[in-house]
Parts: C-alpha cells; sequence; structure tokens
C-alpha cells in the first residue's frame, strides 16, 4: 500500500521510514494485544490463579509464544515463501498448488486448506474491530465506574465512525498511522519500564523453565491458560499478509528491534503491577498508567484499536479482490480511493456486511472479557493451515530433505495445534461464531468455484473450434461491415457463443474481429511487457490474451490502446463494438450439484457485478446476447 514490493530482500535507505510506516498497517492487531492478554489470563472464563510462579510461568509462555510464533515461524521461515513479493494465504496457496507430480486429489485439498484460511480471516475481521476498541473504551471503567453504562454505546459510535469513513479511503490519513503507532509502541515500553523498576524480579521470566515448571504444576489449568496467552500473538499472521506492501526486511526490523521488545516489556510490567498490587489484574494494562495520564491513555489506546481496525478492515477488502481474480468469489463493485495506491480500495458491500456483524457481535458479547471467547479459535485454525501450506513449500518448492521438513512441521505444528486445542474450549462460549462465519465464507467461495467450473464446461460443450470456423469463412461467408467487434471468450481456440448469436440474429461480421480472452494468473502481478499478446489469424480476426495477476486492477480499453504497438491497427472505440455473453442458469432435471448449492450459486451469479463494470469496458459500446444454460 505504501511501497512496492522490490525492498524485500535487499537494502534500501529508507528501510527505517518503510518499516515506521509498516508499524500503522502489519502490527496494529498484535499491537492492541497487552490491552487484554494479561486481564483475561488471570481474569477470564477459566482464571488462573494470581501467584508469583503462575505469574512468572505465563510471562515466559507469553514470551516463547511471540518467539516461536511470529519471530521464527512467521518473521524467520514463512516470510521466505513469497509469491513475487506477495504474501498471505493465498499467495502461501498459490506457491503450494505449483507443487510438480501432485496428484489431483492433493491439489483439490491445497486449495480446500487455503480457501477455508482465506474464510477464516474474515471471522477475525469482524472480530478484531470490536474486541480492541472495546477494551480500549473499557479504560473508562478504571477511571470511574460511571462510565461502564456508556462503554458499548461510546464503542459502537466509533466502529459506526470507522466504517462510515471507509468510502473516502485512508490515503489522507494513512501517513499518520505510522507515528501514532510507534509513539504506542514506544508508550508501551515506557509504560513497561515504569512498573518493572517496582520489581525487577519478572525479567527471569525469559527463561523457559518457568513456563516449563507452570506446565508441571498445573496441567489442566495450565493447558486452558494457552487459550488466552494465544492472545498475544493474534494479528502475528499480519506482517505476513502485508508483506507486499512494505517488503520483508522493513517488517523484520520493525518486529525484532522495535515492536517485540516493546509489546514484550508492557507484559513484563504488567507482570511486575500484578505481583506489586493483584488488584489491578482486573486490568492491568489501564493501572499500569499515572492516574493523571489515564485519560490521555484511553485516548491513545483508542486511535491505536481504530488503526488495527482498519488495518484489518482493508485486510478484508484486499482478500475479496484478490478472491475475485482468481476465480472464488463472483465479480462486485469495488473502489479505489488513491489516485496513487492502487492497492487502497473500498468494496462497499463488504464494508456495509462487516458493520453489521461488528455491531451484532458487540451487542451480544458485551465486554471485551467475553469477546475474548470467540477471539483465537480462527486465528490458531488459520496459523495451523498457514504451517502446513509452508511444509508443501519447503518440501517440494525449497528441496528440503524429509528431515528438515519434518523438523520445521513437528515444531511449528505441535506449538499451533496446543494453541487452537486450548481455544476448543471456547466453542461453546463464542467461538462457535468466526468458525461459522468462516465455514458460510467458505461455503460461498466453493461453491462460486465449482459452479464456475460447472458452467465452464458446459460452454464448452457447445463450442465451435475456431481453426474450422475461419476455414469455412474462405468459401463465403456473412456480411462483412466496416469497424471492430470485439468478443470476450474463455476458449482463446473457440468461437465464442456471442458471436454465434450474432451470426445467428445479425447474420454480419465485423471487418475486423478480435477474439479476447482475459487470463487470470496465480501470480501478484503481471509485467507490461507479459501482459497483453496479439496474434494475428486469417480472414480478419485477431485473437489478443490479456494478462493479469491477482493483485491486478483489470482495465481493458486501456490494454487495448497499446494493441497497435503489436502488429495491429490501432483500435477506435467509437468504432468498436464489444459482444459479450449474458448466460441464465435454469435448472437441469439431473443437476451437477446438490439443490441447495444450485440454488446459492443462481443467486451469486445474478447478484455478481456485470463484466462490462468489472473490465472496465465503456457502456455505450457493448452488445450483450443472452441464452439459457442448464446446470
Amino acid at each position: 500500500m505504501l511501497h512496492s514490493n522490490n525492498t524485500a530482500d535487499q537494502p534500501h535507505p529508507r528501510t527505517t521510514a518503510i518499516a515506521v510506516a509498516a508499524m500503522g498497517v502489519v502490527y496494529g492487531d498484535i499491537g492492541t494485544s497487552p490491552l487484554y492478554t494479561m486481564k483475561e489470563v488471570f481474569n477470564g472464563h477459566h482464571p488462573v490463579p494470581v501467584t508469583p510462579d503462575n505469574l512468572l510461568g505465563i510471562l515466559s509462555l507469553v514470551f516463547w509464544a511471540m518467539t516461536i510464533t511470529v519471530s521464527l515461524k512467521y518473521v524467520m521461515f514463512i516470510t521466505r515463501a513469497d509469491n513475487r513479493g506477495e504474501g498471505g494465504i493465498m499467495a502461501l496457496t498459490a506457491l503450494a498448488m505449483r507443487t510438480e507430480r501432485a496428484s489431483p486429489r492433493m491439489l483439490w485439498l491445497l486449495s480446500v486448506l487455503g480457501i477455508f484460511g482465506a474464510a477464516l480471516f474474515y471471522g477475525d475481521a469482524v472480530i478484531t474491530p470490536a474486541m480492541s476498541v472495546l477494551s480500549a473504551v473499557e479504560g473508562l471503567e478504571v477511571a470511574t465506574p460511571m462510565f461502564k453504562p456508556y462503554v458499548v454505546p461510546i464503542t459502537i459510535g466509533i466502529l459506526v465512525g470507522i466504517f462510515l469513513f471507509q468510502p473516502r479511503g485512508t490515503a489522507s490519513v494513512a501517513a499518520l498511522f505510522g507515528p501514532v503507532m510507534l509513539f504506542w509502541f514506544g508508550t508501551l515500553g515506557v509504560l513497561g519500564v515504569w512498573n518493572i523498576l517496582k520489581h525487577p524480579d519478572v525479567l527471569v521470566a525469559i527463561n523457559p523453565w518457568y513456563a516449563l515448571h507452570f506446565f508441571q504444576e498445573n496441567r489442566g489449568t495450565a493447558f486452558l491458560a494457552l487459550g488466552a496467552v494465544v492472545l498475544a500473538i493474534t494479528g502475528g499472521e499480519a506482517l505476513y499478509a502485508d508483506m507486499g506492501h512494505f517488503g520483508r526486511k522493513p517488517i523484520k526490523q520493525a518486529w525484532l528491534y522495535y515492536v517485540f521488545p516493546c509489546l514484550y516489556l508492557n507484559y513484563l510490567g504488567q507482570g511486575a503491577l500484578i505481583l506489586v498490587d493483584p488488584s489491578t489484574v482486573t486490568n492491568p494494562f489501564f493501572h499500569m498508567a499515572p492516574d493523571e495520564l489515564l485519560y490521555p491513555m484511553v485516548a491513545l489506546a483508542t486511535a491505536a484499536t481504530v488503526i488495527a481496525s482498519q488495518a484489518v478492515i482493508s485486510g478484508a477488502f484486499s482478500l475479496t479482490s484478490q478472491a475475485m481474480q482468481l476465480g472464488y468469489c463472483p465479480r462486485i463493485q469495488i473502489r479505489f480511493t488513491s489516485e496513487r495506491e492502487k492497492g487502497q480500495i473500498y468494496i462497499p458491500n463488504i464494508n456495509w456486511l462487516l458493520l453489521i456483524a461488528v455491531i451484532v457481535l458487540v451487542l451480544g458479547f458485551r465486554s471485551s472479557s467475553n469477546l475474548a471467547s470467540a477471539y483465537g479459535i480462527a486465528v490458531t485454525l488459520t496459523m495451523m493451515i498457514d504451517t502446513i501450506l509452508a511444509f508443501v513449500v519447503v518440501r517440494a518448492l525449497w528441496n528440503w530433505n524429509w528431515l528438515q521438513a519434518a523438523l520445521f512441521l513437528i515444531v511449528f505444528i505441535v506449538v499451533d495445534f496446543a494453541f487452537f486445542s486450548a481455544n476448543l474450549v471456547k466453542v461453546l462460549d463464542g467461538g462457535w461464531f468466526p468458525l461459522v462465519l468462516g465455514l458460510g465464507v467458505f461455503t460461498l467461495l466453493a461453491t462460486w468455484k465449482h459452479g464456475r467450473a460447472l458452467l465452464y464446461e458446459r460452454l464448452q460443450q457447445d463450442s465451435m473450434p475456431l481453426d474450422a470456423f475461419l476455414s469455412s469463412l474462405s468459401y463465403g461467408g456473412p456480411h462483412r461491415v466496416d469497424g471492430t467487434g470485439i468478443f470476450m471468450t474463455t476458449k482463446p481456440d473457440g468461437v465464442p457463443r456471442a458471436m454465434l448469436h450474432n451470426l445467428l440474429h445479425n447474420k454480419v461480421l465485423h471487418e475486423r474481429v478480435i477474439l479476447l480472452n482475459v487470463n487470470m494468473r496465480d501470480i501478484p502481478h503481471i509485467d507490461d511487457a507479459e501482459r497483453i499478446q496479439v496474434e494475428p489469424l486469417s480472414q480478419g480476426f485477431y485473437r489478443v490474451i490479456l494478462n493479469y495477476g491477482f493483485k491486478d486492477d483489470p482495465n481493458v480499453p486501456l490494454e487495448l490502446e497499446r494493441c497497435g504497438q503489436l502488429g495491429m491497427a490501432p483500435i477506435d472505440m467509437m468504432e468498436t463494438s464489444f459482444f459479450l455473453g449474458r448466460e441464465t442458469i435454469v435448472p437441469n432435471r439431473v443437476p451437477a450439484m446438490t439443490l441447495w448449492r444450485q440454488v446459492l450459486f443462481m443467486w451469486m451469479f445474478r447478484n455478481a457485478d456485470t463484466a462490462t463494470a468489472y473490465f472496465k469496458i465503456p457502456t455505450n459500446r457493448v452488445v450483450e446476447l443472452g441464452t439459457q444454460i442448464e446446470l
């Protein structure tokens, strides 16, 4: 969003500046975790008794969770698995599916894992704003109990404001995100040090023995505590998802040299405070601040949670756009909110659906402690999926031997599974929400992908070979008229259905006919040199193939203007007509999908945005020819 991905692995004079900018996007989620993690451990649904040994054990678990999962797994390993500089679960899935000699069943399984992991992100996109803003506003209760009845209304007001602001885009305020989060993390570190000085013994918690001793002494309680400890690493996967915006090196430097130390100092400070005064366990984060700074801290925490919410909402927009490009989601309206940064987008439908879900969540759970029961299960499941897909990548694409790959898998999958299984006890307490939401989104994505594949098969069954059609024109054909006719097709070597209908009804062909195929690739971006391919055919026909990556913005008229540089006469849009097929799906007597999925696909198909709008084709140059297809 703020910088191209060419900074991923090479030194850059602006690396520090980019690292600061990355803090406003990449680390907003994990950066607000100190607001609620320790409170949930000692004051949540499965509270850990407040004793010095338990406190040191929890602090040790937090340190090693961030070290193993965030520092080692994501920063050191998974960020190396970039798809031409881009990260995220969709990019990782695309890499894993390039495995040579993989069976169709294995490719299908990898695809399902990737889609389900992406679907779970929407659960995170709903819970993160609700959880983080609610926990920040709850700081007012620490100042005075009189604010308690107003926490939920104030939270909803802030959240509504965040979503209402989305159509304006973040370009105007994005420059503030990095400095604000820089100050936020600095404040976390300073507060931590201030309280550590009161009880410096907490520094020994870095020793992993305290975590092991905690498990030896508590067992069941310690296992349940993992469900709260995991809150300290929620958002850690975002540094991989946002890698394409900033590059691997700035993200790595920001985490290792600033974000991680400041976060852990704050956790240590909260631990020291609880040792000095166990009553502060009700909300240790806000009790860390001096009384005269409490209201400024609430304001700063609210600003940090707004930034964290903005980052995850933008991530949902970006993921939806990628899913559309890769064929997992129907075309829906996308607006670009920045003239310079094409990665800054706004999707109205997703925005309002997220807002409704977030408000329902806040009204249903009403406190960050209750929401903590729903938080974590989707994130830990996504982390497990990341580990499995990364294992496939290191084994198949990086050519690691079985021993290396197995060690990679065992170390990280054991940690991921421990956190995930600890969160399973939350299912009945609210953890069902992100799972149900994720399953719902997964059903939509999988149904659309399967339905489109079946539709493509039906279209190919009635397709006529292009070579045979061109040969028939040499013996005489329909009347040719002036101008250019462009027929969009999914099969470059077949005659488009729209052309056959045009010949059937109008009995004419244009003097120049372009068969246009738009090919969406499983890589983020396509270079301009590889974007367009022009192949002259006989009888005034041309085959034009446009290639786009899953993060590119398709613009057909803009690309067609370049055809004049590739051996074809320039295209005059005022003398050009675009012919598009407009399919209407009707049920088949022997349906290829179950009835409910068929109904769902037909509903999605009817409500999908038109190809005209999606590919930015001038509406006054489009002719749509309808046809019915049984599915």
